[in-house]
Formats: structure tokens, C-alpha cells, sequence
């Protein structure tokens, strides 16, 4: 299971900006009712437009940007065993434009009733290691 989330955008050691992901599944013989769909949400984070069963040999590219939203918000019901198995591949440009750097942020899908300290972590979970308190 992983939040629906958008990635963290600079490149923490060269500058770079992040702009593309792939992602390729590994999961041999993985079945529907499995679960483990990768979801690719709208900018605004009011829909999923597409669920990805991640079956074996399946890529998925995508741009990834401030509203990139995606993840795979549901618990597994594989066998036990059974893993959800992926490779990500990042792709960086140079940093022309000087964007600002954030983390990964985390955000809640509209269906999910309100739950003050899940959404306390997600928030916790969108600082920076080096701006946390320690």
C-alpha cells in the first residue's frame, strides 16, 4: 500500500529536476483480485483516471510534476508469499528554470472519511529529513 502522492521534484545531490517516471512491474503470474493497481490521478485530486494492474512486463511512464498524483492506496490481497515486485526508473533534466525543491507529498483521496492522525502523518511525511525537527 502507498498514499497517493506526488515525488519529490530536485534531485538532492545534483540539482537536477525530475521530470519523467517508469515504472516497470515484475510480478509474474499477478491477478486481478490481487489488487496492487498503480492509480494515476487528475491534477486536482478529484478522480483516478487510470488504474494499472501491475502484471509482469508492464511499464508505465509518466511525467512527474508538483500534480502528478499516483499510487496504490489499497491493502494487497495477494496469497501469502505473493509480493508486489516493481523496478522505478527516474528521468532528470537540468534545473534551468531554478524550480524549487519539495519532498514527496502525500494527500488523501476524496473518498477517505477524515482521520486527523493519518492525515498528520502524510503531512509529516511531506518535510524534508533536513527541515524535521530532531
Amino acid at each position: 500500500m502507498l498514499d497517493i502522492h506526488a515525488d519529490f521534484n530536485i534531485h538532492y545531490n545534483t540539482g537536477n529536476r525530475r521530470c519523467l517516471n517508469l515504472i516497470l512491474f515484475l510480478n509474474k503470474n499477478w491477478q486481478e483480485d490481487y489488487g496492487g493497481h498503480l492509480e494515476l490521478w487528475d491534477r486536482k485530486m478529484k478522480e483516478c483516471h487510470s488504474k494499472v494492474l501491475p502484471t509482469f512486463n508492464r511499464a508505465v511512464i509518466f511525467s512527474t510534476d508538483d500534480t502528478s498524483w499516483h499510487g496504490h492506496p489499497h491493502p494487497l490481497t495477494c496469497p501469502e508469499g505473493e509480493t508486489r515486485k516493481s523496478i522505478a526508473l527516474y528521468y532528470y533534466i537540468e534545473n534551468k528554470d531554478q524550480t524549487d525543491s519539495h519532498s514527496t507529498v502525500y494527500k488523501k483521496r476524496p473518498s477517505e472519511p477524515e482521520d486527523k492522525e493519518l492525515d498528520e502523518f502524510r503531512r509529516l511525511r511531506s518535510i524534508p529529513k533536513d527541515k524535521r525537527k530532531k
